[in-house]
This record gives C-alpha cells, sequence and structure tokens, in this order.
C-alpha cells in the first residue's frame, strides 16, 4: 500500500473526540518529579519573550518543573520574571550568541525528560552547532523514570530558529537520534522542505505527510487548520481558523504546550495532536473574550489550564496512562 493511501486511510479530524484519550493522567498523589520536567533552549537579547512564553507555557500545560537554559548574558534580566521557572546559564561566544559545544555539555549536566530547541534564539554558528549537537543526542540526562533512565535521549520540541539551523544541516534527519516533533509556520517549512507550500489545504496536508515520513518525524505545519503529521502515515488536520493567533509569540506558546505534554509521558504524535487542540482551544477563550484582534501570547498561557480542564470535564474516566517516553 502507498504512503498516500495509508495517509487518507489514516485521516482524522483534529477535535475533542480525538483528543480526548491523549489526556495524560493526574494522580492524586502525583509530585513535581511525576510530572515532568521541561528544558527550553530559548532565548537571546532580541527575543528574550520567547523563552518566558515558552516555559510558562509548559508549566501552565502541567509539567511538575521548567528550566530555560538561556545564554548567560541574560539570566540577570529573566530570572524571577516568572518566579516558578527555573534557568540555567549557556556559555556565550558573545553576548545573547551560544557557544554549541559548551552550551551541550553544560546542558548534559542537567536533568530533564523533555526539550524544547529553538524559540528566541539568536541565528548564527554558535546556535548551528548547539542545534546539531542536541539531534544527534548531546545532553540526554532525564530525571529518574524518564527517557534517559534507559539510555534514550529526551525527546525534542524544535522550533523557530533551530528550524533555520536544521535547514543548514546536510540531511539533517539522517544524524537525528532523538524523538522530535517540528513545528514549522509555512516559511519555514518551505526552507526546510526546499519549495514553497501553498495555502490549497489539501497541498499541505500532503506535503507535511510526505515530510513526516522523509524526515521520521512528527510535523505540526501551523496556520489556520493546523495539519499534524506523523511518519508512520497518520495525520490530523484542525478544523480551526483563528484569526486571534496571528501574533508574535503564540508558536512559543504551542512549543511549550507539547514539550509539557511529552513530558507528562505523552507520545510524540498523541502531545502534538493534544497540544494543537488546547492550544487553539484555549485561543477561542480569548476570542470569546475579547474578539478577534488584541490578543497576546500570554493570555493565551493563562487560557491553557482552563482549556485543559474543559477537555477533562468532557472525558470523565476516558482519560489513559502513558509510559514516560
Amino acid at each position: 500500500m502507498t504512503r498516500d493511501r495509508v495517509a487518507r486511510r489514516s485521516r482524522q479530524r483534529l477535535d475533542a473526540s480525538l483528543v480526548a484519550s491523549f489526556l495524560p493522567d493526574r494522580p492524586a498523589d502525583g509530585h513535581k518529579g511525576t510530572f515532568g520536567h521541561v528544558l527550553a533552549v530559548a532565548g537571546s537579547l532580541e527575543w528574550a519573550g520567547a523563552a518566558l512564553l515558552t516555559g510558562t507555557a509548559a508549566l501552565r500545560m502541567g509539567a511538575g518543573l521548567a528550566t530555560l537554559a538561556l545564554p548567560a548574558s541574560l539570566q540577570p534580566m529573566l530570572v524571577g520574571r516568572v518566579p516558578e521557572l527555573m534557568s540555567l546559564g549557556l556559555p556565550e561566544t558573545d553576548p545573547g550568541s551560544v557557544d554549541g559545544d559548551a552550551a551541550a555539555l553544560v546542558i548534559a549536566r542537567h536533568a530533564h525528560r523533555a526539550m524544547i530547541l529553538g524559540p528566541g534564539l539568536r541565528p548564527g554558528p554558535g546556535t548551528d552547532r548547539l542545534v546539531l549537537r542536541l539531534l544527534e543526542g548531546a545532553g540526554t540526562p532525564a530525571e529518574q523514570g524518564g527517557p534517559a533512565a534507559e539510555g534514550v535521549p529526551a525527546p525534542a520540541v524544535i522550533d523557530a530558529t533551530a528550524l533555520r539551523s536544521l535547514a543548514a544541516i546536510e540531511e539533517w534527519w539522517e544524524r537525528r537520534v532523538r524523538l522530535c516533533v517540528v513545528t514549522p509556520h509555512p516559511g519555514e517549512f518551505a526552507r526546510l522542505d526546499g519549495a514553497p507550500v501553498g495555502a490549497d489545504d489539501a497541498q499541505r496536508e500532503e506535503r507535511a505527510i510526505a515530510a513526516a515520513g522523509r524526515w521520521s518525524v512528527v510535523v505540526v505545519l501551523k496556520g489556520a487548520r493546523t495539519v499534524v503529521a506523523a511518519p508512520d502515515g497518520r495525520v490530523a488536520v484542525s478544523p480551526v481558523s483563528n484569526p486571534a493567533l496571528g501574533t508574535g509569540g503564540t508558536g512559543d506558546v504551542l512549543s511549550g504546550v507539547i514539550a509539557s505534554l511529552l513530558a507528562q509521558g505523552v507520545p510524540t504524535w498523541e502531545a502534538s495532536c493534544l497540544g494543537v487542540y488546547l492550544h487553539a482551544a484555549a485561543g477561542e477563550r480569548v476570542r470569546d473574550r475579547i474578539g478577534d484582534a488584541g490578543l497576546l501570547a500570554s493570555d493565551l498561557v493563562a487560557e491553557l489550564p482552563l482549556a485543559r480542564r474543559d477537555l477533562t470535564r468532557r472525558t470523565g474516566d476516558r482519560r489513559i496512562g502513558f509510559a514516560p517516553r
């Protein structure tokens, strides 16, 4: 059977009925270690807010802990802005630019169960080198019971500047060791895939399916009616088009949401579908309150636990537990 035929048979509508069973359990005796630790490799002097948004979104989606791995010069600017976020200073080649090899060694000493790589990082050789090192499996420790307990690197959500770095690495998918979710908008996808992608929904779906199979990663092709494609041909398409989400920082929030679910033990395709659904549901909550314009990404963050609560109430006992991976 061809991949196209598999994809057509596997196509699903990304709605509550699909994602209900993907919600991870929240046991009454759980603690911050139970719910996972997200490490966000993010931020620069120019885009410091991206780090705060993605890390805060990870906590709001239920991760037990979140650490911002920042270029060291950013720490004085950001520490304490969100008291619940921890920080880790990364070596720099100059203020705001990471030293790729040295930063990978620092990350390797820091426990985590899922990684966010890219939001707000400054483009440059140091970032390219760091992305490659992490793609190849550097920086793999995790909490007890996490992926590295079995010698497997923690899964990563790759977004923003890190996607630009991937595009500069020849056949990067052949060098990939860790499980990955890539979250490009159409422009980033075109750079990765080598050709523009149009607005036609059928074409976007076909391109995402083909890329997921070729790269062996989950592809979240963002935009109106976001597409989530898995390497095995599964694909889900969101029915949501919300112009209020067309503002800077909402993609950083999505990265934090998906990584948080990964840290809570949800597998990559399921975490991506659930994350896209809850991100869209949070956006709908904001639009209902303020309209189609004026949403700030931080408004979206505040609605995430409420969107999750609403879905949980609809599902009752349909939630299932996932083994950490």
